[in-house]
């Protein structure tokens, strides 16, 4: 196995938050006996998510491991000495959470560029392109993310050139839709890139077009590379902020831990950069994308030794998503004459990659949705397995995912327990799909979409995440959208099988232990055991209890990550 090297920085110090109380060995209330600990919490309940004790009431911790988990009592033993000590009285403790599919970059760059999210109707959006683009230089390129038609309250349509070309003719557009595997561009950028009436569709895209034929200026997939290929390129600076910046937004929310679907390598140089400079807010499990498999398998996987930032996977991307009519679906969707599309990677480019992941102990994640999309990955999944003796494997199990994976039929549900392979998927997409999902798929194909149960029922574990930016990235609408199934104002559509959400500790276990299952972490962290990281999320209300609807309305009171708070509400 090829490894770097781990870095061995470690962070700067940082002072802890104020206003907690403190007991010193000569207190008469401190145990007799008073063992080292940095930092304690008690007078709370804590969901450890480990089946031997899977409640307590005080964690001890010291440097950046779990000493302690058990009651008040015990605890006074570490409540003592130079210890920082928290009463944590009405809040509520969990391992700290994993969003396991993100692009950290991208959720530090929100808010940047112009966002289009949460705008209610066409009209609004295309009124605030148009201040946003009033702003821009001539020649200079307007660019923003986030618009979404299927939550549009007047026209639910996609948006086209004709739409903004009125007040960007000197300016090119570039405005990816919220789910970034399509976007919006205007009649200057397809000018610039040479589209016209007769350019062919790229492998893996496509241009739409008018009834004459005319690229309308939307575009999916790898039709949006000969776009981001004239933009000028990103400062390391303005990345390397981004990423800063992300992490910390992360934390606010309650995030200790993200795992970054797709890191270019730039990125990756400039969070070790990151790393040494003790800048890291939460931790990070990287794949690099599959343009870069070549230098990955150069450079091979590593971590820092605290892991706090590693890179183990490569992402592939297949097919598009079921709001652009982009997936790839075995049949015609419901509301159009074509079944998507695949390709963005096609299976002769993938095969020697997925050879070459099980000799060096790769981890391949995969973006497939549609039916069609996740049959054939499998397919491909297995061929590569049976074609490299399994002597010559890294690793026994090697951990293969699929991110998103929406639509699974039953037979490919058995095929993905066969084959071990783990889901990797965003239960906001599950609820907010219910806008457009019923049309594109029809009743029948409903009945295994978004199927978090059917898969936990066949004892697949399914790791929980948001892939922000594409949705807010919030922890309380993913564990919400799990447990509920629901739109957030708890309204439901017939057909959408309440039946498929899951339970609360199948929903806490789909961001903590799981995770750390699916990044080769469970025995460092995941739960909350002696020995494991001391990473911690805490809530101001019980997850675990109260209805569904209140866990939107709770606040995130700390972040802890390796013993050392990274957010906390009041300060």
């Amino acid at each position: 196995m090829k490894t770097f090297t781990a870095l061995l920085f470690t962070f700067t110090a940082m002072s802890l938050i104020s206003g907690c109380s403190k007991q010193s060995a000569n207190d008469p209330q401190a145990s007799a006996q008073c063992l080292d600990a940095d930092l304690v919490l008690y007078n709370t309940t804590i969901y450890t998510v480990n089946a031997a004790q899977p409640v307590a009431q005080a964690v001890a911790m010291q440097d950046d491991k779990i000493i302690f988990v058990g009651s008040n009592d015990d605890a006074n033993e570490y409540m003592c000495g130079d210890a920082q000590i928290i009463d944590m009285t009405g809040n509520f403790v969990f391992p700290g959470f994993t969003d396991s599919h993100q692009h950290v970059e991208g959720v530090g760059q929100r808010p940047k560029t112009l966002s289009l999210f949460s705008i209610p109707t066409l009209a609004e959006t295309v009124e605030a392109i148009q201040a946003f683009a009033d702003t821009v230089e001539p020649g200079q390129w307007v660019q923003g993310r986030g618009w979404i038609e299927r939550e549009w309250q007047d026209e639910q349509r996609f948006l086209t050139k004709h739409d903004v070309d009125p007040f960007t003719q000197d300016k090119p557009l570039f405005m990816p839709r919220a789910d970034g595997v399509s976007a919006l561009v205007n009649s200057k950028a397809l000018e610039l890139a040479g589209i016209n009436k007769d350019s062919p569709n790229p492998p893996g895209g496509k241009f739409e077009r008018d009834e004459n034929g005319e690229p309308n200026g939307y575009v999916l997939a790898t039709a949006m590379d000969v776009f981001r290929a004239l933009i000028p390129p990103k400062t390391r600076a303005y990345i390397k902020d981004s990423l800063v910046q992300g992490m910390a937004l992360n934390a606010k929310l309650g995030w200790a831990a993200t795992q970054d679907a797709g890191m270019p390598f730039i990125n990756i140089e400039l969070m070790q950069e990151i790393y040494a400079q003790g800048d890291m807010s939460t931790r990070i499990y990287a794949a690099a994308n599959v343009q870069e498999a070549a230098k990955m398998f150069e450079l091979g996987r590593f971590a820092t030794a605290d892991n706090m930032f590693e890179v183990r996977g490569i992402k592939v991307y297949i097919d598009g998503t079921l709001g652009s009519r982009g997936a790839a679906l075995i049949e015609n969707y419901s509301d159009a004459d074509h079944n998507g599309f695949m390709n963005r990677t096609t299976k002769e480019e993938l095969e020697p990659i997925l050879r070459q992941a099980l000799v060096e102990g790769i981890q391949v994640q995969t973006h497939v949705i549609g039916d069609r999309a996740v049959q054939s990955l499998l397919d491909w999944y297995e061929e590569a397995y049976n074609a490299v003796p399994k002597a010559q494997w890294e690793i026994d199990n090697p951990r293969w995912r699929l991110e998103h994976a929406q639509v699974i039929p039953p037979e490919e549900q058995a095929e993905l327990a066969r084959l071990q392979v783990i889901p990797s998927m965003q239960p906001s997409h599950g609820i907010g799909d219910l806008n457009f999902a019923p049309a594109r798929l029809g009743p029948q194909r409903l009945e295994y979409a978004y199927p978090w149960q059917q898969l936990i029922d066949r004892g697949i574990i399914i790791l929980g995440g948001s892939d922000a930016p594409v949705e807010k990235g919030d922890p309380r609408i993913e564990f919400y959208a799990a447990v509920a199934r629901k739109r957030l104002d708890g309204t439901n559509d017939e057909g959408w099988h309440p039946e498929l959400a899951v339970s609360r500790e199948s929903a806490l276990k789909m961001f903590t232990i799981w995770p750390a299952f699916g990044a080769f972490q469970e025995d460092i962290r995941g739960s909350i055991e002696v020995g494991k990281y001391a990473d911690f999320t805490i809530f101001n209300k019980d997850w675990m209890n109260v209805p569904a609807a209140e866990i939107l309305t709770s606040e995130n009171q700390m972040t802890i990550v390796g013993g050392k708070i990274v957010y906390r509400a009041d300060n």
